[in-house]
Order: structure tokens, then sequence, then C-alpha cells
């Protein structure tokens, strides 16, 4: 067993599949990995800005795989087909996911839903289900699920994105038991308010009404995130972080809402 806490090689020899590569987290990610010495491969679905984050690298750190993960048939063939010097992948970094829209469900828009559940849900467990194998087959790996406080701390207009981000969550947890036995980690990362594109998918485009999300307050970035990720893959073997929860200083949980007649 490897203690890595404190060496400057803690990504070497790492070969990281990441989703959503082409911004927020996921690209701050694959940045990391990459800069530290481990190998990248990169999928989303702007090809011009995964070929940009290639670019940063050495020839060889970074894979990028143009990747729709709307088509779940394809996720399973740009598994399989990886050249041989990024088939051992040890780091999956389930990323890719989006919030779409903030109004109350009765008003809700049944194909925001339905893209939610695609991406947030569908997506990544075809994902997980792709690399797994190979992982307990090596018995070496680690999975970073990617859900949110708003799996814990419902809000108006959190609906379906908030379930979501909790199925993350439970089977993340569901993973860790049946991986007993294997020295596969899981783990499920659930940053509260931090400024990428996040709120600009959420709300379409409205540069204005993404903006006033952060309005006064200091957000996470995505490199904070990055900091926490690093934090886990530093520890030792034999230690399992299952859920890590994050936010700014300048938030925190509302009280209770109680519908009052007048």
């Amino acid at each position: 067993m490897t203690d890595n806490r404190q060496s400057d090689q803690w990504a070497a020899g790492r070969i990281a599949f990441v989703t959503g590569a082409t911004s927020g987290f996921g690209a701050a990610f694959a940045r990391r990995i990459a800069r530290a010495g481990g190998k990248v491969i990169a999928t989303g679905r702007r090809v011009e800005r995964l070929e940009s984050l290639a670019a940063e690298f050495s020839p060889g750190s970074v894979l990028i795989r143009p990747l729709d993960l709307g088509d779940t048939s394809a996720i399973k063939g740009v598994v399989e087909e990886l050249p041989e010097a990024f088939a051992a992948i040890d780091l999956l970094f389930n990323n890719a996911g989006l919030a779409l829209g903030l109004g109350k469900a009765p008003d809700a828009s049944l194909a925001d839903w339905d893209e939610m559940i695609a991406t947030n849900i569908r997506a990544l467990v075809h994902v997980t289900h792709a690399i797994l194998p190979g992982m307990v087959a090596r018995n070496r790996g680690h999975i970073v699920n990617l859900s949110s406080v708003a799996a814990s701390y419902p809000y108006p207009g959190g609906n379906v994105y908030g379930a979501t981000k909790a199925f993350v969550r439970q089977f993340s947890l569901n993973l860790r038991a049946d991986l007993l036995g294997s020295a596969v980690k899981v783990s499920s990362v659930e940053p509260g308010m931090c400024e990428t594109e996040f709120s600009q998918v959420r709300f379409k485009g409205d540069n204005k009404a993404a903006e006033a999300v952060y309005a006064g307050m200091r957000p996470l970035s995505a490199d904070d995130v990055t900091d926490a990720v690093e934090a886990l893959l530093r520890l030792p073997d034999h230690l399992n972080v299952n859920t890590i929860e994050l936010m700014p200083v300048q938030q925190a949980f509302s009280p209770f809402a109680v519908s009052r007649d007048s």
C-alpha cells in the first residue's frame, strides 16, 4: 500500500477518464491531473474546447474523445476502443451534469426534467458500468462522482435537479457496498454555489440571470472544488472518503419554510 499524502507524484502513472471536460470542474480536474504527471481521457461535446485543452500539454498526456452522453450507445465503444496506453483507467471523474430552469414543479418543463435525468443519472451509470469492471479486475481505482449540496438540502425550483444529485450520492454509497473486498474507492463530491457555466446553462444563456446568482458574495471556483478532489486522491490506499460537502463561507442552510394563512 502506498501513502501518497505528501507526494508531488500523486498523479504519476494514473489514467483519468473525465466526462464534461470542456468547462468547469471537468476542465479544471483534467488540467490538474495532466500537470501532476497523469494521463487524461478528456470527453465532451465541444470538440474545439477538447482540442484546446490537449494543446496545452505534451503529446501523450491528454487523449480527447468527443462524446455526447445523451448517446449512451457510444459510451461503451469509446471505453472499449481506447489505445493501450490509456486503457487501464484508474480514475473516473463523473462530472458531466446540468440543471435546467428554476421553475416550481407545476410549471416546470418536462423536457428539462428528462434532460437532467438523462445526463445526471442515465449517462453517469452507463459510464460507470463501462469502466468499473476494468478497475475491479486490476483491483485499483477511484470513482469520483460529482453530486451537489442539493442532494441533501432542497430549495424551491430544485425539484428534479436535486433529486438527480441525491441519486448520485446514493449510487456512490451503494457502489461502495458492492465493492467491499476490492481496493476500488468511491467518493461523492457535493459542492455548493460555484461560479462556472452552471448558471448560464440553467438559465439557457441568460447571462444577467446567471450573474445575479452570485451577486454580492464569493462563490467557490472550479479550482476550489478540484483542490478538494486532489486531497481525496492524495489519501493513502486504505482510506476512502464516502462523501465530501463544501460550500462558500457566504452560503449556509435556509430555515424551514412555513406557509401561514393570513
